[in-house]
């Protein structure tokens, strides 16, 4: 599943990922490389079934343009190895107004 999201762009099925219910403070790594992603202050309940954050960690991310057949999305990629973390919408609380719906299985969780 790891191969999957990461290198082919593939998405976990949604309430798979252990992550969702992840609660303590700590990081979420990639899972393909270990840059610091995201922090557990940004992590929130969307509801979707995906971990969700309404921020990444400064320089971590990327994002490109993902045409499909219901309209455009925002692919988010990690910043050093390139790898598939999810997608960002503008559907997110405040203070950004974002939502980076990532894949579980792209992140690892280490609590501190």
């Amino acid at each position: 599943m790891q191969f999957y999201v990461l290198r082919e762009e593939g998405t976990e099925r949604a309430g798979t990922s252990p992550l969702n219910h992840e609660t303590r403070k700590g990081t979420f790594f990639c899972a393909g490389c270990d840059l610091a992603a995201f922090s557990s202050e940004t992590k929130y309940d969307s509801g979707t079934g995906w971990p969700s954050f309404w921020q990444p960690l400064p320089d971590a991310v990327r994002t490109k343009a993902d045409p499909g057949l219901f309209g455009s999305r925002t692919e988010v990629h990690c910043r050093r190895c390139g790898g598939h973390f999810g997608h960002v919408f503008d559907d997110g609380p405040q203070p950004t107004g974002k939502r980076y719906c990532m894949n579980g299985a792209a992140l690892a969780f280490r609590a501190g």
